[in-house]
C-alpha cells in the first residue's frame, strides 16, 4: 500500500510515519504546504525521509492560500462564533486539495491525515477528500491507535530511535499557524475561567507595551479585495504581512472564545490574527458608504451560512461556489479606501472613501438641501405606517373593514398614494 501523509513534522505525524509502515506495510509519502507557518518548509523533507518516509513533496502554497481562500472569505465578511476569523478552517481546503494530487501523482492507494477524533480538523480533511478524491482509503491513526497521549506518542518515538530534533517535548499548548493568524489551544486554556498568560503570545504585543502614540493605517480594496496599505499597492502575501506587523505591534487582532466544534463539544481558543482585524474593520467600513441597506443585510445573512459552511469544512460544494458568486456580485462596488487609528490594542475607523460612494452630503446635510424637501417625508411615513395604523384601527374601533377603509381615504387624501 502506498500512503501520503499531510505531514507537518510535529510529534504525531513523526509518529504516525513508522506506525503506518508497521500496521499497514505502507510505503509512506510525506506532503506538506507552506501556507506561512513559521519556518515554512525548512528541514521538513530531511525530517520526514529520517522517520522512514519514502519521498517528500512540499510547495509553497502562500500565495494562493491568501487570494484564493483567505480574502474570498474576508469579502464576504465571515465570521464565526461572532469572534472567530476562521484562520485554520481556511487553511484545510488547500492543504487537503494539494494532498489529494500528490495521492494521484505518485498512484497512492490512501490518504492519511494526523488529525485526533475530537476536533473539527478530521472533519474538514475528510470533507475534502471526498470532494476531490473519493476514491482513496482514508487512514486516520487517532482513530485506530492504542497511543492515547502525548506522552504516549513520546514513548513511542523514543522506543524506535526517532529523532525528535525541534519538537518542543515540554510544550504546554497545541498551535496552528499560518499567514493569517496563529491559534492557542490546551493546557492552561481548557479552563475557561483563567486569564491567558502574557507569555503565550506569539505574535502581538501586550496592548499595555503597545506605542503610547496612535498610527494611522490607510487599507485600499478594489470590488471588496484588498490591494493597497498606505497607497503602496502589494501582492496579497506582501500586503497581509505588512498589515500584521503593523498590527501586531500595536496589540490588535486579539480574540479569547468558547467555541462550539462541530463534533459537538466547547473548546476554548485564543487567536491572535493582527492583519485580519485590520482588514475586516476596514472593509466592512468602506462597505458602509458602498453598498446600499438592502444588499447589506443580505451579505450579512450569506456571511453567517459562509462562517457555517468553512467551520464545517464544506468548502469544495455548490454552496460555497454559489455564495462565492454573491459576494462577487455584492461587492462589485466596494471599491475605495478607509484609514483606521491603531492605539493600545484597538483598532479604529477614521475615514473612509469612494470614486462610487452612496453618501451624498447634500442628501445627508441637516442644513439647505436643494433636492430633497422636508415635506416628501409626511406622505413616506403615511405610507409606511399603513400596517401599523391598520392594526391600530381594527384594535380600536372593532371593525376590520371601515376602520381600514377609512384609514385609506385618509392616506389618499394626503397624497400618499
Amino acid at each position: 500500500m502506498k500512503v501520503v501523509l499531510g505531514y507537518s513534522g510535529g510529534l504525531d505525524t513523526s509518529v504516525i510515519v513508522p506506525w503506518l509502515r508497521e500496521n499497514y506495510g505502507a510505503d509512506v509519502i510525506c506532503m506538506a504546504g507552506d501556507v506561512g507557518q513559521k519556518g515554512g518548509l525548512a528541514g521538513l523533507e530531511a525530517k520526514a525521509l529520517k522517520t522512514g518516509a519514502s519521498a517528500f513533496y512540499g510547495e509553497d502554497l502562500q500565495a494562493e492560500f491568501v487570494e484564493d481562500f483567505v480574502f474570498p472569505t474576508l469579502k464576504i465578511g465571515a465570521v464565526y462564533g461572532r469572534k472567530y476569523l476562521l484562520g485554520t478552517a481556511m487553511a484545510r481546503p488547500i492543504l487537503g486539495q494539494r494532498q489529494i494530487q500528490v495521492a494521484r501523482q505518485v498512484g497512492a492507494d490512501a490518504v492519511a491525515h494526523g488529525c485526533t477524533g475530537k476536533g473539527n480538523d478530521q472533519v474538514r480533511f475528510e470533507l475534502a477528500y471526498a470532494a476531490l478524491g473519493p476514491e482513496f482509503t482514508v487512514i486516520a491513526p487517532w482513530r485506530e491507535w492504542d497511543l492515547n497521549s502525548r506522552e504516549d506518542c513520546l514513548a513511542y518515538a523514543r522506543a524506535r530511535n526517532i529523532a525528535l530534533d525541534g519538537i518542543d517535548q515540554s510544550k504546554l499548548y497545541s498551535r496552528d499557524e499560518n499567514l493569517w493568524h496563529i491559534s492557542h489551544e490546551g493546557g492552561p486554556l481548557e479552563d475557561p475561567a483563567l486569564e491567558p498568560e502574557e507569555e503565550m503570545f506569539l505574535w502581538t504585543v501586550s496592548p499595555q507595551r503597545a506605542p503610547d502614540e496612535p498610527e494611522y493605517v490607510t487599507i485600499g480594496f478594489d470590488a471588496g479585495v484588498p490591494v493597497s496599505v498606505n497607497g503602496e499597492v502589494m501582492s496579497a502575501v506582501a500586503l497581509l504581512t505588512a498589515l500584521n506587523e503593523i498590527g501586531a505591534r500595536h496589540g490588535v487582532g486579539r480574540s479569547d472564545l468558547v467555541e462550539n466544534r462541530l463534533v459537538g463539544m466547547k473548546s476554548r481558543g485564543v487567536y491572535e490574527t493582527p492583519g485580519g482585524t485590520l482588514l475586516y474593520d476596514a472593509l466592512k467600513d468602506l462597505e458602509s458608504i458602498t453598498i446600499d441597506r438592502r444588499a447589506e443585510a443580505l451579505k450579512d445573512q450569506m456571511a453567517q451560512r459562509w462562517a457555517d459552511m468553512l467551520y464545517e469544512g464544506r468548502w469544495w460544494t455548490p454552496e460555497r461556489e454559489a455564495l462565492q458568486a454573491m459576494a462577487n456580485v455584492l461587492s462589485k462596488n466596494v471599491t475605495g479606501s478607509a484609514t483606521l487609528k491603531l492605539f493600545k490594542g484597538s483598532s479604529r475607523v477614521v475615514s473612509r472613501t469612494s470614486p462610487v460612494s452612496l453618501y451624498r452630503e447634500d442628501l445627508a446635510s441637516f442644513g439647505h438641501a436643494v433636492t430633497y424637501d422636508h415635506a416628501d417625508a409626511a406622505g413616506f411615513i403615511r405610507l409606511f405606517g399603513l400596517p401599523i395604523r391598520a392594526a391600530a384601527a381594527v384594535e380600536g374601533q372593532g371593525s376590520s373593514d371601515a376602520a381600514v377603509s377609512r384609514l385609506i381615504e385618509e392616506v389618499i387624501e394626503a397624497g400618499a398614494l
